[in-house]
């Protein structure tokens, strides 16, 4: 025995370059997909949310209180947005790189926690291929350059369940201490997530590492107080000194800042909207209430194009775990962290599809695990679902070099009119070597070579995409245009302008002072009576309740737009006489 464990750590000092080399190669590649031409784009969507209240902060200088427009804003902690504020000085101000920023270092540290995770429970080759997976997996790359609180949550949950995985045997500890502190920073990201997510994995997994039968042994026979003791005995994590240390230290760093906020602004109002965002809306959503089964297709958006090997994975994994292949608990964690937080996030009654980003690094591990384990696949199930997966990804890219044929070729219509696909030549090339890469795999259809081949498409698919193609449609965007256009217009002087049932441009108007935001055509009316309004930024849809004001500039539009989205557009007008009441 003694012989054979000299040698694996042999085995293991040899690769250790090799791991170092290929996990280098991964976070390289995350990086120029999450950094390249980070701030190109114009905010857009949620992005305005951070954005705005970061500026706000800035120009305010009040860093406990978030506002859009002037109105508070607590619907998130307040984290994320002092992570762009302090972006500001390394991307020369708030812009669009500073809003991202935080999200696409957040990513690449994802990227390397989830390869250490990954290692610890495997080996080097498994952490390679899982931190690759979720590197180029769609969303990940979309919200690593995206202004959100989304991807912070994940890589915080990361970091919570790699500190749990190096010290799970030694019960309590002071490192109980620095799990509470990760799982109440990432809270501060989006909400009380932080705190339940790695509480429901990690409690899951303690209580599952044996397997079920274990757990039924265990729980369902015996004296009672020798279930509990079994119980807490399994949870020594959460069920020790230690914990009333780290509960409070964990709660006290998580309520510090909005009792902070309190005390200057003198309004309980963040702790009351956290609780609402995070608790109320588990249970009682006011809106997003998508269907139960809505993860269950979701995921594979989310996950593309590795997603057409997920079924494959899960079904292999379980195979395993039936007959008792090493590494047993290893399997487990990573089974127990994918069905945990799709559980978690079903369960919830508030449904969006980006909400269940989280179970993406489970999702790397399993396909990971698919993979790079030594030998062929057992399952016959599983065989068959890698195979017709990889063939419809195969068929999809081949398919993909009818995109080069113009759309009048193809479609009537407005549609018909649609521009032509952006840096043609660099998607030939990718398209070429996606197609090499197929080409590869068929001439032996093992694991190893599908996942080759899907790693070929998946990275030079999502460069494409979020390197080129992504930039280059930016030219048809007016958001930001609308709003240099509207302040060349007013001189720079933003005081007589008025908001009509929309904030849209006001992150790039970047005024000095709130602009007042008018939903009703009597305060309208009374303000430019009184002549605070002289002109209005408005959407077309709602320029019929203001009569026939005289339109200075428009965001611009496109004949492929449908009448919705041009009707959606803002324009700026002057208000020469107040609207009619309605």
């Amino acid at each position: 025995m003694s012989h054979q464990i000299d040698q694996t750590q042999q085995r293991a000092a040899q690769t250790e370059p090799q791991w170092g080399l290929w996990a280098a190669g991964v976070l390289a590649l995350s990086a120029i997909l999450y950094f390249t031409r980070l701030g190109t784009r114009a905010l857009w969507s949620s992005e305005f949310r951070w954005g705005e209240i970061s500026r706000e902060m800035l120009k305010t200088g009040n860093y406990f209180w978030p506002t859009i427009d002037g109105i508070v804003y607590f619907d998130k902690p307040l984290g994320t947005y002092w992570l762009i504020v302090l972006s500001t000085p390394f991307t020369g101000g708030m812009n669009e790189t500073a809003a991202r920023l935080p999200c696409a270092i957040a990513g690449l540290l994802g990227v390397a926690f989830l390869m250490i995770l990954a290692r610890r429970l495997y080996d080097s080759r498994t952490a390679v291929w899982a931190g690759f997976i979720l590197a180029t997996s769609f969303s990940f790359v979309f919200f690593s350059r995206h202004a959100s609180a989304d991807v912070e949550t994940v890589t915080g949950e990361l970091a919570a369940l790699l500190l749990f995985l190096r010290n799970e045997d030694r019960g309590g500890g002071w490192w109980v201490v620095g799990l509470w502190l990760i799982m109440a920073v990432t809270s501060l990201m989006k909400g009380l997530l932080g705190f339940a997510l790695p509480i429901v994995m990690i409690g899951t997994y303690s209580c599952l590492r044996d397997g079920w039968a274990e757990l039924e042994r265990q729980t369902l026979h015996g004296p009672i107080a020798g279930r509990i003791g079994w119980l807490i005995e399994r949870n020594r994590w959460f069920f020790n000194w230690y914990s009333v240390v780290a509960i409070a230290v964990g709660l006290a760093a998580y309520v510090a800042p909005f009792q902070i906020s309190q005390h200057v602004t003198n309004s309980g109002k963040g702790l009351q909207m956290a609780f609402h965002e995070s608790v109320t809306r588990f249970f009682k959503p006011w809106d997003h209430r998508g269907p139960i089964y809505l993860y269950l297709y979701v995921i594979f958006a989310l996950m593309a194009p590795w997603s057409v090997l997920l079924p494959a994975a899960l079904v292999e994994t379980h195979h395993l775990r039936d007959t008792d292949v090493e590494p047993a608990r290893s399997d487990r964690f990573a089974l127990v962290y994918f069905w945990a937080t799709f559980v978690f996030f079903t369960l919830s009654r508030s449904r969006r599809s980006y909400y269940i980003l989280p179970i993406l690094p489970a999702a790397a591990i399993l396909v990971a695990r698919t993979l790079a384990q030594s030998g062929a696949i057992q399952s016959r199930l599983a065989r068959k679902l890698l195979l017709g997966g990889y063939a419809l990804l195969a068929l999809a890219t081949a398919c993909a070099i009818v995109m080069l044929v113009p759309a009048s070729a193809i479609v009537r219509g407005a549609y018909a009119l649609l521009p032509p696909l952006p840096y043609e030549g660099a998607f030939i090339v990718f398209w070429v070597v996606s197609v090499a890469g197929i080409a590869y795999a068929i001439r032996q259809l093992s694991p190893h070579r599908i996942g080759v081949s899907v790693g070929l498409i998946a990275s030079f698919s999502m460069v494409y995409i979020y390197i080129f193609a992504m930039p280059a449609a930016e030219a048809y965007r007016g958001e930001k245009d609308f709003a240099l256009a509207a302040l060349q217009k007013l001189n720079g002087d933003t005081g007589p302008l008025g908001f009509f049932k929309t904030v849209g441009p006001l992150f790039y108007m970047d005024p000095p002072k709130p602009i007042p935001k008018f939903d009703t055509t009597d305060d309208l009316a009374a303000a430019v009576r009184g002549g605070s309004v002289k002109w209005l930024i408005v959407r077309r849809r709602d320029l019929p309740l203001l009569g026939s004001p005289a339109i200075l500039t428009a965001e611009a539009s496109y004949p492929w737009e449908t009448d919705e989205n041009y009707r959606n557009k803002v324009v700026l007008v002057r208000m020469e006489s107040a609207p009619s009441p309605k």
